[in-house]
Parts: structure tokens; sequence; C-alpha cells
């Protein structure tokens, strides 16, 4: 039987129980997560939030690309195989992720209820569910293998794209996440689920040899580069109405100095915007 002719309910009743089998595995490594989402402070419950959508996001992927509805058995074993794989990659890359590009006190600052390092770290997670979500796909051992690798790539693409995109802005945006700055905090978390998109769809595509493969994901990363005029340019330049700089200007102030919420929505979301027209068109 083709992919097309399952039934639409026997996926959504394998989607369902995956999603809630990841919840529980999830939980049971991260133990504070529901008492976090009901009496925690709203840095706790942001976090919790984008760990929660990750798993959604993982659990979606295994089931469209592991069932195919000719043995309840198999498409059980591989979903799961996924699935599970889909929560340790998140819960351990995820964690020291935000450690890494966030500075090891992030932690500390959600614990006392920073509301912009939440946001940021919630924001990791999303773009760590993205990635894992496109890259953990298949049926079969190899499949799983190459997803695996596919992964870890996509995770080193992540934190080497999201370390240039922090070498454009002229203020420190650790620095100034910790300081509670939420304006920092959104436009980190655009770019950095914008750049998950991209690099979710370039992991995407049917393994044909690594060469061919490695070639196709060059290719799709490179669309990454506009976000670079998109920020300069478009936000900068014709919204903001401020002369051309390659570095630094209005936009930087805004989010720095004038710690401008509004400004920081409209760079993420003109972020987010950039990298869906091009995971649709590359």
């Amino acid at each position: 039987m083709d992919d097309v002719d399952v039934k639409p309910l026997y996926m959504v009743c394998f989607g369902a129980a995956t999603t809630l089998v990841m919840l529980v595995l999830f939980l049971v490594g991260r133990r504070s997560l529901a008492a976090e989402l009901t009496k925690g402070n709203s840095a706790e419950r942001l976090l919790g939030v984008g760990q929660v959508t990750a798993i959604f996001l993982v659990a979606s992927n295994a089931v469209k690309t592991a069932v195919k509805g000719d043995d309840i058995l198999r498409d059980a074993t591989w979903v799961g195989a996924f699935g599970v794989a889909g929560v340790l990659l998140i819960a351990i890359t995820g964690h020291f992720g935000v450690r890494l590009l966030l500075h090891s006190r992030l932690p500390a600052e959600i614990a006392r209820g920073n509301t912009a390092a939440g946001l940021a770290a919630g924001a990791h997670y999303v773009a760590t569910g993205i990635i894992t979500s496109r890259a953990m796909a298949g049926s079969d051992v190899q499949e799983l293998a190459i997803s695996v690798a596919f992964f870890v790539l996509g995770q080193v693409t992540l934190h080497v794209f999201v370390s240039l995109f922090r070498a454009l802005t002229t203020y420190d945006d650790a620095e100034q996440i910790a300081g509670e700055n939420l304006a920092a905090a959104l436009s980190y978390a655009g770019a950095v689920i914008a750049l998950a998109i991209i690099i979710a769809r370039a992991t995407e595509g049917e393994f044909t040899g690594w060469e061919t493969s490695l070639k196709g994901y060059a290719g799709v990363l490179a669309c990454a580069l506009a976000l670079y005029p998109v920020r300069q340019v478009f936000v900068q330049m014709l919204l903001l109405r401020a002369p051309l700089k390659l570095r630094g200007g209005p936009l930087d102030d805004g989010i720095a100095l004038q710690r401008s919420e509004g400004i920081g929505v409209l760079e993420a979301v003109t972020y987010v915007a950039t990298a869906l027209s091009i995971a649709r068109l590359a």
C-alpha cells in the first residue's frame, strides 16, 4: 500500500498516540516541566511551551514519514524509533545549545523570572524541533542513521549561522537578554527560528548519495544570506527610513538602547517571513 492510501483516521490515531508517548518520555526526563507550565513564572512557561512545541513537531513528522499502512506493528516500531530518537536529540541538543549560544547563566535567569531569557530559550527549542522534525525522517535502520547524521549537521549549521548573525549586531544579545531586554529576545527568537526553517528545508529531499545531498544542502543554505539584506535594507532602510549601513544603525539602537519591543517584533517577523518564502521557493 502506498503512502497516499493510508487512511486519514489511521494517521491521526498514530499521530495522537505518538505525541502522547513522546510527551510522557520528555516529562520523565524533565520532571519539573508540568509544574513550570502550571505554577512557574512567565519565563519558565515560555521555555516549557517551546519544548512542548518541539515535541509536537517531531511527532507529526515521525508519523508522516514512518507510517506506511501495511503493518501496524512495523509502523509502530519505526514511529517509536524515530520518535524516541527525536526526544533524546531535542532534550540533549536543546539544553546544551541554549547554554552555548546564550551563556550558562541563562537557566538562573529563567528561574528568577526573566521573561526575555524564557522567550529566547523557548525559541531555541522550537528551532531545534523544526530541524529535528525534518532531519529525522524515514522507516528503516539506514534512514535512521542518515537522519541522525543530518540532524547533527543541521545543529552545527544552526550554531554557526546564529553566531554569524550575532556578529552583525553592535550589541551583545546574550547580555541584553540577561538584562531582561525583551526586544533583543524577540530579535533573537525570530532569527533562530528563521534559520531553523531554512536549515530544515535544506535537509529535506530524497537521499541520493552524500556528495549530491550535501551539494543540495549547501545550495539551500546559501539562501540564508538573504537575511542580511532583509535586516539592513528592508527593515532598517525601507521600514525604519534610516540611512544604509553595513552594520549597526537605528535598528540596533532601537533594540539595545530603546528596548523597543515593536522593532523587535518587526525584525523577527521579517526574518520568519523571509525564511518561509525561501523554504517554499528553494
